[in-house]
């Protein structure tokens, strides 16, 4: 259970990253003339926003991960 668990914690530890990088890229293609247009949200501005959400969902599942390694090794 413990192998599983270390598994699933470094997938979500990678998973940050990669969230972190297409965020970065996404915010890189960001023009000024999406900006300022009164349109609504531009598909990049969307993106960014998607991207915003994983890096806050994956490090909430490394650290809940760890959070049950931290218990399963205390129960010992």
């Amino acid at each position: 259970m413990q192998l599983f668990l270390v598994l699933l914690l470094v997938a979500a530890m990678l998973a940050t990253v990669f969230a972190l990088i297409k965020g970065i890229v996404a915010f890189l293609r960001t023009t000024e003339a999406e900006l300022k247009s009164g349109e609504g949200p531009s598909a990049s501005a969307l993106k960014s926003n998607t991207a915003l959400q994983q890096r806050l969902l994956f490090p909430g599942i490394a650290i809940a991960i760890v959070a049950l390694l931290l218990l399963m090794a205390s129960g010992k």
